[in-house]
This record gives structure tokens, sequence and C-alpha cells, in this order.
């Protein structure tokens, strides 16, 4: 029997991430934590920064021709990290 002013323990969580603003920094683990599942081993390697900025991913990569293979590709980086997540976390991807 459940209580009228009681709340289970994923409410309680998930309001306190909700008033703690702590929901950027958990998608952003979660991201850098899937990366090689969505990218791959070889990109991976040469990432050198995945940073999450107001629903911006901010990718940093030393190498020339792979930056710009992931600059052609932003859009389905996008995809494939929110699906990922299961929710739509990044509305555009920067590559720099």
């Amino acid at each position: 029997m459940r209580l009228k002013n009681s709340v289970t323990i994923k409410e309680a969580l998930d309001k306190m991430v909700k008033d703690l603003k702590l929901k950027p920094g958990i998608d952003e683990t979660r991201i850098r934590e899937a990366w090689v599942n969505i990218m791959g081993k070889v990109v991976a390697k040469y990432t050198t920064s995945v940073t999450l900025k107001k629903s911006k991913l901010y990718i940093k990569v030393e190498v020339a021709a792979l930056k710009q293979e992931l600059s052609f590709n932003r859009d389905k980086i996008k995809e494939n990290v929110n699906k990922e997540l299961g929710e739509e976390v990044v509305t555009e991807v920067i590559v720099y």
C-alpha cells in the first residue's frame, strides 16, 4: 500500500537530479562511457575530448582526415548518440 504523500525511489532520484541540475553531467558521462560502442575503437582512439555543453556535443580530434570525416557525419553521430542514450540529449555536434 502506498501512502498519499509517498514517492518511489526513482521519483525521488529523478527529482533530486532535476533540482540539483545534475542531468547534463550525467549525460556527458554516459556519452563518454559509450563512446567506443557508438563510434568504434579507431575513432575513439583518436578522439582526445568529448564534452557536452547545453545539448551541443564537442568532439576534439587531432587527425585532420578524421576530423573532416566526422564533420561530414555530424548528423549521423548525433543520431547514434541519442539512440544509445535512449533520448534526445544532443541537438548539435561540433568537431574541432
